[in-house]
């Protein structure tokens, strides 16, 4: 009788992970994006230290306590004890991106920063939840009070006026969706668990594209695949970075399945010829 046992990969690890949005762990999906950078990283050690960092925190907050107390325990934890904060020296480093280096440095960006504080959060029952905010990625916490918005850099509380202000310096940008009548509440929506990692994920490629690593865009664009099956640019973005490798006849799976699936497309033409070299 023959056995096959398929060996478990990082990319078949995410895979397994992200299959049903409805029990779609976030910060265990975000927290194996690392090991594409490091693939024997054990991603059970990073949510051990996750956990750690919890059992910390339940000891100085009383589980019958009153939400608004917990959200002051917390943030006095996460900002003040532990230190938590952005990576003013090196914003743009890949490593802002990974939850493992972020909680080993205690610095991060607003997204992965984001991640950890809502594990905890939401670990001692607030009702918190992310929100992909234009150029900023932020957290809501509704409280018997009312709606609170939060800056995960700092913990800050930002009112209504300071939110507008933000919102104001990317509706130029945001096409139809940011037309000056389109109210604030909308883009204060929470953002379940994909799309936060799809911003993760858009991050680094921006990163890895513009320093043109295309290995590493490569490995991220596999992941951004694997969470968005249909996402034909994607796969145009892939085929043009193995292009770039020299890794033609994968290139060319890639950029034929972007002409075959968007014709219509104004880049076609473009992209028609890098395969006709391929070719």
């Amino acid at each position: 009788m023959n056995f096959s046992i398929d060996a478990v990969t990082p990319l078949s690890y995410f895979k397994s992970l992200v299959g049903s949005d409805a029990e779609l762990p976030l910060f265990e999906a975000a927290a194996c994006i690392a090991q594409d950078e490091e693939p024997s990283l054990d991603v059970q050690e990073v949510l051990a230290t996750c956990d750690a960092l919890l059992v910390r925190l339940q000891r100085r907050v009383k589980s019958d306590a009153e939400p608004i107390d917990k959200l002051s325990a917390l943030n006095r934890f996460f900002y003040q004890d532990l230190g938590f904060a952005g990576n003013a020296n090196n914003f743009y480093a890949p490593e802002n991106s990974y939850l493992n280096e972020v909680l080993r440095s205690r610095r991060g960006i607003p997204i992965s920063l984001a991640v950890i504080w809502l594990e905890l959060a939401q670990a001692i029952d607030l009702k918190a939840e992310g929100v992909s905010f234009p150029g900023h990625f932020l957290v809501k916490i509704t409280l018997p009070e009312g709606l609170v918005v939060l800056d995960p850099l700092t913990g800050d509380s930002l009112g209504l006026d300071n939110l507008a202000e933000r919102l104001d310096l990317f509706r130029p940008h945001l096409g139809d969706s940011g037309d000056m009548d389109t109210p604030l509440g909308l883009f204060l929506q929470p953002a379940p668990p994909r799309d936060i990692l799809n911003r993760m994920l858009r991050n680094l490629k921006e990163i890895f594209n513009s320093q043109q690593d295309w290995p590493r865009l490569v490995g991220v664009l596999d992941r951004l695949i694997v969470l968005n099956p249909n996402a034909v640019h994607e796969k145009r973005d892939r085929g043009l970075a193995l292009f770039e490798m020299g890794e033609t006849a994968r290139a060319r799976e890639d950029l034929s399945h972007y002409v075959s699936f968007a014709p219509d497309a104004s880049d076609v033409p473009e992209i028609q010829k890098r395969l006709d070299k391929i070719q």
